[in-house]
């Protein structure tokens, strides 16, 4: 996709991978609209990108889902990409009989659910530009389970699947569909805390931004190529070693 003269709508975008993207896309030109669920933040990252557009919403209220599509696109009618990026990521234990039932709910909701109903709410829209993208934010994880979060790998796997089809589905319409799947970024999604393991966000921005200009179905920093090519009947090995390697050395949490 081109990286600049675009309207772009980003969930999830006040904080993380989200506002990285909205500012470095903000900076190339583009105009970009964030939404989140808080208005001090939103109004706090506006004052400091002049020009950047904001709207309050809650990725989990359908209703309020399609309102604030009518009013974006009202808003702003050369809209031609939306990038579905909010999500979060409690960790959960599937060996354990004690499941926290309205923390799963949510995270389906947030991690699912969320980008399905946005795509939906802005669809038509899209097919109506002469050239749109849609860009769902999945994961390594959809390809490498992390068993400390396996509901959240689980989503992620989901919205893998999920945007397989959808680019399928659009495939005679003027809008693509792109996935980021990021691997372990230095953001405050767990715990931002400067892990060796963890890749700091100005590389994997810059590293994404630029594989992003070319990619026609997915954006991968290069670490990850490794990893997404694991997926098969022998996938197990290195699904065993990643967790392993991880219950020797923890991810840390505030």
């Amino acid at each position: 996709m081109k990286l600049t003269k675009n309207t772009i709508f980003i969930t999830g975008g006040t904080s993380g991978i989200g506002r990285g993207l909205a500012e470095a896309f903000h900076r190339l030109g583009n105009q970009v609209i964030i939404a989140g669920r808080r208005k001090a933040l939103l109004d706090e990252i506006a004052a400091a990108n002049p020009g950047m557009d904001t709207v309050v919403l809650d990725i989990n209220d359908p209703v309020q889902i399609k309102a604030v599509a009518d009013e974006v696109i009202a808003r702003h009618p050369g809209l031609n990409v939306v990038i579905n990026n909010a999500g979060i990521m409690p960790f959960d234990n599937p060996a354990s009989g004690d499941l926290d039932d309205d923390q799963a709910v949510g995270l389906l909701n947030t991690n699912v659910l969320g980008p399905v109903r946005v795509s939906a709410a802005f669809v038509e829209h899209l097919k109506r530009q002469p050239e749109a993208w849609i860009i769902n934010n999945s994961s390594v994880l959809a390809f490498l389970p992390l068993a400390a979060t396996a509901l959240y790998s689980a989503t992620k796997a989901a919205i893998h699947s999920y945007t397989l089809s959808q680019r399928f589905a659009l495939r005679d319409t003027s809008v693509g569909v792109l996935e980021i799947a990021p691997p372990w970024v230095d953001t405050d999604l767990i715990h931002k805390s400067g892990d060796p393991r963890a890749m700091p966000l100005d590389a994997f921005l810059s590293e994404t931004l630029a594989k992003l200009e070319h990619a026609t179905t997915e954006v991968l920093v290069d670490g990850v190529v490794p990893l997404r090519a694991n997926v098969g009947p022998n996938e197990h090995a290195l699904i065993n070693q990643f967790n392993q390697s991880l219950v020797d050395n923890p991810i840390p949490v505030a």
